[in-house]
């Protein structure tokens, strides 16, 4: 499957921003799909992920209540909706597929995750 993440930009402190991950060959509806960001200078780092039936997300505790991930498979993409951004969400966003077994703990690991979009950035200015 490739993926491509879009939706970033510049938004405020506070503002809100949906980003897609939409698969241009293959079928996502048949991944679990994890999102993830590294911010400059620092490491990737998890944001959250949705098991393939969609039934399962988790999330890092920086984004519970703030962050939200669904799934269209009608339209072949994953979307994460960030509210109440702050100037520490700034990143740039990848998300990415896996065929692993959705579990709380694997959904963290970057290698479990085969497949990635290339990344979109976000600023959030306070």
């Amino acid at each position: 499957v490739q993926l491509q993440a879009s939706g970033g930009g510049l938004v405020q402190a506070g503002g809100s921003l949906r980003l897609s991950c939409a698969a241009s060959e293959g079928t996502v509806s048949k991944y679990n799909v994890g999102w993830f960001r590294q911010a400059p200078g620092k490491e990737r780092e998890f944001v959250g992920a949705m098991s393939w039936t969609g039934g399962s997300t988790v999330y890092a505790d920086y984004g519970e209540g703030r962050f939200t991930i669904s799934r269209d498979n009608a339209k072949n993409t994953v979307y994460l909706e960030m509210n109440g951004l702050k100037p520490e969400d700034t990143a740039v966003y990848y998300c990415a597929a896996s065929v692993y077994r959705f579990t709380y703990r694997e959904s963290r690991v970057e290698s479990r995750y085969a497949y990635w979009g290339q990344g979109t950035l976000v600023t959030v200015s306070s």
